[in-house]
C-alpha cells in the first residue's frame, strides 16, 4: 500500500487554442500580458510580472515603485514541451529561499490547439499551513483564474480570441 501525499498536488488543465509553441511563449515569456496584477506578495501595486528564460531564471514581480520581489525561479526550461518553476511563497505569502514547492506545465498538441496541464505540487513543505495554502489555490480565484487569464491570452495570440 503506498502512502498518500498530502495535500495533493493542486491540478489545473485547459485547451488553448494555439500551437504548443505559442502557448509555451504566451506562458513562459509573455506572462506580464496575462498575469493578474491583483496576485503580487509586494508591498506596492503589481506593475509587472517577470519570469526569465532558462533554468535558473528569476521569477518575481515588479511593484510600481520599481521594487522586485522574487516569487521563485525556474528549474526545468523545455520549450515547447514544458516549464518547472520554484514557488518560493510561504503560506502568509512572503518569499521564503528556503521554501520550494513546484509549479509545473506542460503543452500537449491536441486536435484543438494545445492542452495545458498545470500541477501546484509539493505542498506538504509548507508544513502546518499546507492544507489551507492547497485551498487557497484550488480556490475560485487561484490557479483555476490565473490559468483562464493565459488561456485567454494565448487564444489571442493563436488569432482566435478577443480582446
Amino acid at each position: 500500500m503506498s502512502a498518500r501525499i498530502r495535500p495533493a498536488p493542486v491540478r489545473k488543465t485547459i485547451v488553448v487554442a494555439a500551437d504548443p509553441q505559442t502557448a509555451f511563449e504566451v506562458f513562459a515569456t509573455r506572462i506580464d500580458a496575462w498575469w493578474p496584477r491583483t496576485h503580487t506578495i509586494g508591498n506596492g501595486p503589481l506593475a509587472r510580472a517577470v519570469l526569465e528564460a532558462g533554468v535558473g531564471g528569476r521569477w518575481y514581480g515588479v511593484d510600481e515603485d520599481g521594487t522586485e520581489t522574487n516569487w521563485g525561479h525556474v528549474l526545468v526550461w523545455s520549450p515547447p514541451e514544458r516549464v518547472v518553476l520554484a514557488w518560493c511563497i510561504a503560506s502568509d505569502w512572503r518569499y521564503d529561499a528556503n521554501l520550494l514547492t513546484e509549479v509545473e506545465v506542460t503543452f500537449h498538441p491536441v486536435a484543438a490547439g494545445t492542452e495545458v496541464r498545470l500541477e501546484h505540487r509539493y505542498l506538504e513543505r509548507m508544513g502546518d499551513a499546507a492544507e489551507a495554502a492547497r485551498a487557497a489555490f484550488d480556490s475560485p480565484n487561484g490557479w483555476g483564474a490565473i490559468i483562464g487569464l493565459f488561456a485567454a491570452q494565448a487564444d489571442r495570440a493563436a488569432g482566435r480570441g478577443t480582446d
